[in-house]
């Protein structure tokens, strides 16, 4: 099978590498308890850019004493703050505001807790940055936030997506493909949820480092290849899919870990992110293999194709692949 879909794909990988950290806009958090007496507990999460905290900030209604957050502080991967505060009359109903949301590129989960009812996540966008408090949020609107978040965190997840990438190049049958998939699929979501109920727990960066790793040990396969003798990689590579990909789900839950998950909806919840994740990664392996098999057919219109050129355009995409992830793992374990 030919492999030409990597040309385009290697440009993107390219411009990737001076971002240094594969998840660089996490989203920010918003925890707000309601207490009795109008008084509430606050928790305001903002993420890290370039060791800064990013330019947002979350506003409460006025009604609220103080209504925007002390002085964040770095927690080494974000910056936070708590505080309390008096709301009279109560925030249902009231709307809030994330200031400067409109300017970024990321998102912010708002989860509020209410004295009784059950609790309420949001989703606030640079194109929705005001949430008016629901009084209660049916089951179908936790689960589509869910589902939103996780489809957008594989899709910024580039370390997940280079690693699926390099899958696609190493894997020549189509069926394979789909087995390792599959297996890739099953596995992570094995360490998403046992990670996100805290039945297993991992510290995050040498989970990351070990991603970085996985994206190297497909590179070094991709670059190995040989027509006469096939490598155990690609004569059963669900075996390599299943075992990194349960690797790759604790990854996965670094971000559910993060926002926390809604007592009263932990199932739903568990399984709509990871069907967010799926549809991501789903949409990523189509888009590739469809923009590939155009390529292939604009260069066999013109005669571009050659063997000489499929060897050496998978011999620079591994390469690539490979130089990408070997600097997110030295930069990963020298954050160590």
């Amino acid at each position: 099978m030919i492999r030409l879909r990597n040309l385009l794909f290697l440009v993107s990988m390219l411009l990737t590498v001076g971002q240094g950290r594969a998840h660089e806009l996490d989203p920010g958090y918003l925890d707000i308890r309601e207490g009795a007496d109008g008084v509430y507990t606050v928790f305001w999460r903002k993420p890290d850019v370039r060791g800064l905290p990013m330019d947002i900030d979350a506003q409460l209604p006025q009604s609220c004493t103080p209504n925007f957050a002390p002085e964040v502080v770095s927690d080494g991967a974000g910056w936070q703050s708590h505080w309390t505060a008096v709301c009279r009359p109560r925030l249902q109903g009231q709307a809030l505001k994330i200031l400067g949301l409109d300017r970024q590129s990321t998102d912010v989960l708002v989860r509020f807790q209410p004295l009784t009812g059950a609790l309420s996540t949001t989703r606030l966008t640079a194109t929705r940055t005001r949430l008016l408090i629901p009084e209660a949020q049916s089951k179908l609107q936790v689960g589509w936030t869910f589902a939103v978040l996780g489809f957008e965190h594989i899709l910024e997840g580039w370390d997940h997506l280079l690693f699926v990438f390099a899958l696609v190049l190493l894997i020549r049958s189509k069926a394979q493909l789909l087995g390792a998939i599959t297996a890739f699929t099953v596995a992570h979501s094995i360490t998403l949820a046992l990670a996100a109920l805290g039945h297993v727990s991992i510290p995050g960066p040498p989970v990351e480092a070990i991603i970085a790793l996985s994206v190297v040990f497909l590179a070094i396969e991709i670059l190995k290849h040989d027509e006469t003798q096939s490598r155990l990689s690609e004569r059963a590579p669900w075996i390599v899919a299943f075992a990194f990909g349960l690797l790759h789900g604790l990854g996965f839950a670094g971000a559910l870990q993060e926002i926390g998950l809604p007592d009263a909806d932990i199932a739903l919840t568990l399984l709509t992110f990871n069907l967010g994740v799926e549809a991501g990664q789903l949409a990523f392996v189509g888009v590739t293999l469809v923009v590939g098999a155009v390529l292939k057919l604009l260069l066999e219109s013109v005669n571009v194709v050659s063997y000489q050129l499929v060897n050496r355009a998978n011999l620079v995409a591994g390469y690539a692949i490979g130089s990408i992830a070997t600097f997110w793992l030295s930069e990963r374990i020298y954050g160590f």
